[in-house]
């Protein structure tokens, strides 16, 4: 992508486009808040592997930024939440999507409230998208790990079970089986090939891994 035009960037002042500001959810106690061009639609929230999530509201794009930017300072919502945190708690996710949708009904409810909104921003009522069956969560297993590395001479093979935005969630067999992460981010150079004869009774996974840290009960 060419930031020298990402929003996401902010190098764009006086773009005369329609904005709408987003609340996206990617597991328990981990929600952002952001803006994407409305043309754009969902596709954002795609990219960003957002479980779900609601639009918040539209209007130009500095008023879309002031909207962002009061959320940060009065309900301490971040504009970013790291690839690595959002993979580690997408392995344990709520199984309804009335419980995956209720943090952000209950941030909506609170943002709107909020005195000092941009008078061009247009409110929007909170509906919550869910993509846990466009990525292929909903019915696969919780990953293991995630791949921290390609490294010379190892790989990694397997089916595919989910996407979730630059994520892929692929099962392994052999000496680790699970379900591991690969970033496609790390791919760039590299090359897929199929896997030749002599590596069918190997584990399919030879790139180092860092394991999942299981989180204690009760925690969310």
């Amino acid at each position: 992508m060419d930031r020298a035009h990402s929003v996401a960037a902010d190098t764009i002042a006086d773009d005369p486009r329609p904005y709408r500001v987003y609340l996206a959810w990617f597991g328990p106690g981990m929600v952002k808040v952001g803006i994407t061009a409305v043309e754009r639609g969902s596709a954002r929230l795609l990219e960003q592997g957002a479980v779900c999530f609601s639009w918040l509201g539209t209007g130009p794009l500095m008023a879309a930024r002031r909207t962002e930017e009061l959320l940060r300072a009065a309900l301490n919502v971040p504009d970013r939440i790291p690839y690595a945190e959002k993979r580690a708690v997408r392995s344990a996710l709520p199984g309804t999507g009335e419980e995956r949708a209720a943090e952000v009904r209950e941030l909506h409810a609170r943002a709107v409230a909020l005195s000092g909104w941009p008078e061009s921003l247009r409110p929007e009522p909170c509906e919550v998208v869910d993509h846990m069956g466009v990525f292929g969560l909903a019915d696969g297993p919780g990953a293991l790990g995630e791949v921290v590395e390609l490294v010379p001479g190892s790989g990694v093979s397997g089916e595919l079970v989910a996407a979730a935005g630059p994520d892929l969630h692929l099962t392994v067999a052999g000496g680790r089986p699970g379900v591991v992460v690969l970033d496609t981010r790390l791919m760039t150079g590299w090359g897929l090939v199929p896997p030749a004869a002599s590596d069918a009774d190997t584990s399919g996974l030879t790139f180092p891994v860092r394991e999942f840290r299981q989180q204690p009960e009760g925690l969310f």
